[in-house]
């Protein structure tokens, strides 16, 4: 069995497993819907989605991995952490759940993305800046694939509007994670690798509170909850992610992608 690995400490090299590491989990809850999904087309859709995410994902711990200079490379980075090390937020580990609780977790996410990558684009850590260059063009069309399903199923059937306004419940409390401000961030704005996560979020509530009108669905109430996977502390749903996830890199070393 593949012993685990630590990476540093450092803040820079914490900011982008953030990224890589929500980008990582998020792919992998998508990827459960293959041959799963409503229909045909969404099936394949949610697939490529997942890859997307996966590229992102590969990119940014690439570069981590260089920048730690460890000669660790990504696929040591994605498999080989243990749970406290993996920096995603809680959202993206929760249980995959029917098709709604999928597209506002989509939606969620995509738009925040989107604005992530919008700013890395600009980033003064060029490899950092090129790969979102491409990234933001993926995200862009995760958004809108979700935005017009949650329209679509908020005016749908009862039945659909009703599993819709169940998901968003249950999701909104955990997008407060996204936002909430840290010394990794503060070093990511000094050294100019990347924007705050709080500054984007006045454009993401402005952009989620557009995509709700459209579906006709009110914005859930604002609570005191906040998850902390970004710290490493996550939820139950965790571990069970990473059984699943690493048990062929562990079982048998030295697989690539």
């Amino acid at each position: 069995m593949q012993a685990s690995i630590q990476i540093s400490d450092r803040p820079e090299l914490q900011y982008l497993l953030r990224i890589g590491d929500t980008a990582l989990i998020q792919a992998q809850r998508l990827g459960e819907w293959t041959g799963h999904a409503p229909v045909l087309e969404e099936d394949i859709a949610l697939a490529n989605m997942a890859l997307d995410l996966l590229g992102q994902c590969r990119a940014v711990l690439t570069h981590a991995g260089a920048l730690e200079g460890a000669g660790r490379d990504e696929d040591q980075l994605a498999f080989l952490r243990d749970e406290r090390d993996y920096r995603n937020v809680t959202l993206v580990e929760l249980p995959r759940g029917d098709f709604a609780f999928t597209v506002v977790r989509n939606t969620m996410m995509a738009t925040f993305f989107r604005l992530l990558w919008e700013r890395l684009a600009v980033s003064g850590d060029a490899e950092l800046a090129a790969i979102a260059a491409k990234a933001v063009k993926e995200a862009r069309y995760h958004q809108q694939h979700a935005a017009d399903w949650l329209v679509r199923l908020a005016g749908g059937t009862d039945e659909s509007r009703r599993r819709t306004e169940r998901a968003l419940e249950t999701l909104w409390p955990y997008h407060a994670e996204l936002f909430a401000a840290d010394a990794v961030d503060e070093h990511a704005a000094a050294t100019r690798l990347g924007p705050r996560w709080s500054e984007l979020r006045e454009p993401w509530m402005a952009e989620m509170a557009q995509i709700l009108g459209e579906a006709g669905l009110a914005q859930p109430a604002a609570l005191p909850f906040l998850s902390t996977g970004k710290h490493g502390v996550h939820s139950e749903h965790m571990g069970f992610v990473l059984a699943e996830m690493q048990q062929l890199q562990r079982a048998f070393p030295g697989g690539v992608w």
